[in-house]
C-alpha cells in the first residue's frame, strides 16, 4: 500500500447505514469521535450535496452532522473542476444503454454524481456502501461510475482500517 496520505470523501451511505446498521450514535461513538479526528486532520470530508441529503432526514444524525463537523466537513462541489467531472459523468451516464432513462434522470438528482466528480478532481477515495453492478438497470451504481473514471471507491470498513481506527470495548461503569 502507498505512503501517500490519502483523502476520503464519504456518501451519505456511510453515515445514514453507519447509524442505522452498524455504528448507533448511541452505542458506538468511537467511529463517529473517528470521523471527527480525521476530518480534524484533513484526511476525509464529504460533499455539500450528502449534507443536503443528510438535512432531508431532520433526525439525529442530521443534529451530530451539524453540531459535530458543522458545515467546513461538506466540501462545495461549486469548483470548476468539479463540475467539470461532473459533467462528463453526466454525460457517460446518458450515453449508457445498460441504464434506463429513470435510472440516468435520478442518477442527476441525487449525490452519487457529483461525490465520484469531487473524487475525481481532488484526488479522492470515495467511501460507500454501494457495489459495483455491471447488469443493473434501474439504477446507476456510484461505483459503476468510479470504474469507468478511474476514481477508487472503498467500504467504510476498508477506510477505517487504512486510518488505523480501533474500538475498543469498556465494561459498563454503572453495573
Amino acid at each position: 500500500m502507498s505512503t501517500e496520505i490519502q483523502h476520503y470523501v464519504l456518501d451519505a451511505n456511510a453515515f445514514i447505514q453507519a447509524k442505522r446498521k452498524f455504528y448507533g450514535l448511541d452505542f458506538c461513538p468511537g467511529y463517529w469521535q473517528a470521523l471527527i479526528w480525521h476530518h480534524q486532520q484533513r484526511k476525509l470530508c464529504s460533499i455539500d450535496k450528502v449534507q443536503h441529503e443528510l438535512k432531508q432526514g431532520a433526525d439525529e444524525l442530521w443534529q451530530w452532522a451539524q453540531n459535530e463537523l458543522g458545515d467546513a466537513a461538506f466540501a462545495s462541489t461549486s469548483t470548476s473542476d468539479v463540475t467539470e467531472a461532473y459533467s462528463e459523468m453526466v454525460a457517460w451516464v446518458m450515453a449508457q444503454t445498460q441504464f434506463l432513462d429513470y435510472a440516468k434522470y435520478e442518477f442527476q438528482s441525487v449525490a452519487d454524481g457529483w461525490l465520484a466528480a469531487y473524487a475525481k478532481a481532488k484526488g479522492a477515495v470515495v467511501v460507500t456502501l454501494e457495489v459495483p453492478d455491471p447488469v443493473i438497470r434501474k439504477k446507476v451504481p456510484l461505483p459503476n461510475v468510479c470504474d469507468a473514471f478511474d476514481v477508487e471507491y472503498i467500504t467504510p470498513f476498508q477506510m477505517l482500517r487504512r486510518l488505523n481506527v480501533q474500538f475498543s470495548w469498556q465494561p459498563p461503569t454503572d453495573l
